[in-house]
């Protein structure tokens, strides 16, 4: 079981002009440069194993001023960028968020999809649950990241996830958990172990008829 933690990139420039920054790199606002003393404020008694951040300096540099001064390691990866928005990079918001929608599948013109963004986020969480079993840690990054937590974590639609409204809070909490079945090839994952499993007393085990805590989405798989 890995404890995960997400939490969005400090408050940038782009942000500030409704811009949509996408693949393109943007500098943390004075706004935002305060948000990553409060961000570190907030964990400094109870501090992640890791934090991981995409390669967008936004994301990165708000994890290095929040945890400075800690051993935590900061751990940057690509996969955990926003989407691509090709070339509709640093356009307005405005015009970008009414093509979302059609974008999930399709990608954005020399962009990419949001499903490809989604596939991307899957390899990160398998390679978590390889190396990180057992640890607590952090993700600080993008719309898209966050979007692929909720679609691989809660099981939601990415239509679903795509296009409900947001809204920021202090942080996001999830569990990630593998399917015990070896032939399963999903990212399995609760959280609060019920999510994306089904609780005990109202499903059994389709072999032998006994009550399981948890079953698996995708294989059928029952366990406790």
């Amino acid at each position: 079981m890995i404890n995960v933690i997400f939490e969005s990139h400090s408050t940038t420039f782009d942000n500030e002009s409704e811009i949509s920054s996408g693949h393109s790199d943007a500098k943390l606002s004075p706004l935002g440069l305060e948000q990553t003393l409060e961000l570190g404020k907030r964990y400094k008694d109870n501090l992640p194993d890791a934090v991981f951040c995409s390669d967008l300096s936004r994301s990165y540099e708000t994890g290095e001023k929040a945890f400075e001064g800690t051993e935590v390691p900061i751990i940057k990866d690509a996969r955990l960028r926003e989407c691509d928005y090709g070339d509709f990079e640093r356009h307005p918001s405005d015009e970008v968020k009414p093509m979302k929608e059609n974008c999930i599948e399709k990608p954005f013109p020399s962009g990419e999809s949001y499903r490809q963004c989604a596939e991307r986020m899957k390899a990160f969480l398998q390679d978590l649950l390889k190396k990180h079993g057992g640890e607590t840690v952090m993700i600080i990054g993008h719309r898209a990241t966050q979007y692929g937590l909720e679609h691989w974590i809660k099981g939601i639609p990415l239509k679903k996830v795509v296009t409900a409204p947001w809204k920021w809070q202090p942080g996001w909490t999830y569990q990630l958990q593998q399917c015990p079945n070896p032939d399963c090839e999903s990212v399995n994952i609760s959280e609060n172990g019920i999510t994306n499993r089904v609780r005990a007393g109202y499903e059994t085990d389709g072999v032998n008829s006994t009550p399981t805590k948890y079953r698996c989405n995708t294989c059928g798989e029952g366990f406790n």
